[in-house]
């Protein structure tokens, strides 16, 4: 489509009925125009090998398919699809006589503040509507469409092709949005997946749980509006639609986990559990979660071709991309992970919380932070500062809790992190004793930095606020005078150098704890 033509509808008066706004977004396959009720989607000419959309008919063909499929769970936001004339001025228009020169989906726009991966970042999603979502999601599968032709997308062979063509689409993106390692042990993994666990994939195509899905169910597609819509689900390919019905619900788990929401996440796969009586959901979860995260790792590295998306766009696309499959390659690592408690050590400043952060979310599993639960335990707001908190008694409290919050995780058998300064001995000797009570490897994360460096953090930090912690150069200068390094004896010690980025200070403890190198 003609970019020139495509100005003509950035004009209030182009539409047949009153707006006084227009907005156009863009993605890798589509043109959206927003109106002040409603939105119009054009699909790009574009050929990626798994969607054409280089002719008109095409286009034509996969817009009726797109209201058609979408009606299934949203039938009054598909109101339908519109022909584009020629309006005898080189624009557009949706009335008149002039050739038909494009066509596009017309929808009921809904409200932006009600979607939910908006909800997700502003914290207003509750365990109710993941209920919600899985009962929506379960009752459209159980009347979704299956027979032979599809359950046969579900078989190790299909889903084989279909890595196969995914590993081949994002090999120009390596060292780009993925490193060259990474590409090879996620497309290893679940290749070797397909080999050796077969017969699972078999039992679930004989269980009548391969069916014609969305697709493309992520936080995006979802609004919570009064009742739940889903939208946006896969038209422009059938491999894409017919999947395992555990495709969908990992794939809305992952992104859950993506917006750092674990608990959301098995909040949702165990309604969907409760509500589709799918109990055999778990056993191919991991596969799909993985598969889910690459490709949504693959389509954010698509925008970085689509050469008329601006510059700062590309650039955020490219951040999603590279996190997507910091995900997808943190769920291969979860099933070589035993159960573990980790511990931070380190004065106040030197990035202990980041990485414990980004090393959960890799992982998964539960970060607890000590600051937070310092605050709670007082009873004060976890930004709160100032508080008469940091006693010895205080500090004998917070250390208890924290042990027993880890016992609570360690106890059914997860990982979980402890994210304290753990500079007395006497602390980590706790932690040491609760990993030897359940069995597990206890993890001593020490973290470090130039004392300029966490200076210039600390100062930083006090200007901007909003910081959980309480730390001050007066508190690291106190911290430094009294610290008791950790001693081999004491655990496994992964030194990590805070100096560098994120992703390089999580490749060293995946190394130093075996389980990445």
């Amino acid at each position: 489509m003609d970019l020139d033509r495509l100005e003509s509808l950035l004009q209030p008066a182009s539409y047949p009925e009153p707006t006084g706004t227009v907005q156009h977004l863009q993605t890798h396959i589509s043109h959206l125009f927003l109106t002040d009720q409603y939105v119009y989607k054009l699909k790009k000419t574009v050929d990626f090998g798994f969607l054409d959309f280089t002719t008109l008919e095409k286009r034509r063909h996969f817009c009726h398919e797109e209201v058609r499929l979408n009606r299934r769970l949203s039938p009054d936001i598909y109101l339908g699809v519109v022909e584009l004339r020629d309006d005898g001025h080189g624009g557009l228009c949706f009335t008149g006589e002039g050739e038909v020169r494009e066509y596009a989906v017309k929808m009921r726009r809904l409200p932006g503040e009600r979607m939910l991966d908006h909800l997700l970042d502003t914290g207003g999603v509750s365990r109710a509507d993941m209920e919600a979502i899985a009962a929506v999601l379960a009752r459209f599968h159980a009347g979704a469409v299956t027979g032979p032709r599809i359950a046969a997308f579900g078989a190790p062979a299909a889903l084989r092709a279909n890595w196969l063509e995914d590993l081949r689409q994002t090999e120009q993106y390596r060292g780009i949005t993925l490193s060259v390692d990474d590409h090879r042990l996620i497309g290893d993994w679940a290749l070797a997946t397909l080999t050796h666990d077969g017969a699972l994939f078999e039992r679930r195509i004989a269980g009548g749980f391969i069916r014609e899905c969305d697709g493309d169910l992520h936080s995006g597609n979802i609004c919570l509006d009064g009742q739940v819509h889903i939208f946006d689900g896969i038209e422009f390919n059938e491999q894409f639609r017919f999947s395992d019905t555990a495709a969908d619900v990992a794939f809305l788990a992952m992104d859950l986990e993506n917006h750092g929401r674990r608990d959301l996440a098995e909040a949702f796969v165990a309604d969907y559990r409760v509500a589709s009586g799918d109990d055999g959901v778990a056993s191919v979860l991991p596969f799909y979660l993985l598969n889910r995260a690459f490709i949504r790792g693959k389509v954010e590295s698509f925008r970085l071709s689509a050469l008329e998306i601006p510059r700062a766009e590309q650039e955020a696309a490219a951040d999603r991309a590279r996190r997507f499959f910091r995900l997808s390659r943190g769920y291969l690592l979860r099933c070589r992970l035993p159960a573990t408690l980790f511990i931070t050590c380190g004065p106040t400043g030197c990035g202990k919380s980041s990485l414990a952060e980004e090393l959960a979310f890799q992982l998964g599993f539960c970060h607890i932070q000590a600051d937070q639960v310092r605050k709670r335990l007082a009873g004060v707001a976890v930004t709160a500062r100032g508080a008469p908190i940091y006693t010895p008694a205080w500090n004998r409290a917070t250390y208890s809790r924290l042990a027993e919050l880890a016992g609570r995780e360690l106890s059914v058998g997860r990982s979980v992190l402890v994210d304290a300064t753990f500079q007395r001995r006497s602390d980590r000797r706790k932690c040491a004793a609760l990993a030897l009570q359940y069995g597990v490897r206890l993890v001593i994360l020490v973290v470090a930095a130039p004392a300029q460096l966490i200076r210039e953090r600390l100062e930083r930090r006090s200007r901007e606020g909003g910081s959980v912690s309480d730390g001050t150069w007066q508190v690291y200068q106190r911290q430094i005078a009294s610290f008791e390094p950790p001693q081999p004896d004491e655990g496994l010690l992964v030194s990590v150098d805070a100096r560098q980025n994120l992703v390089t200070q999580v490749e060293q403890v995946l190394a130093g704890i075996g389980l990445f190198s």
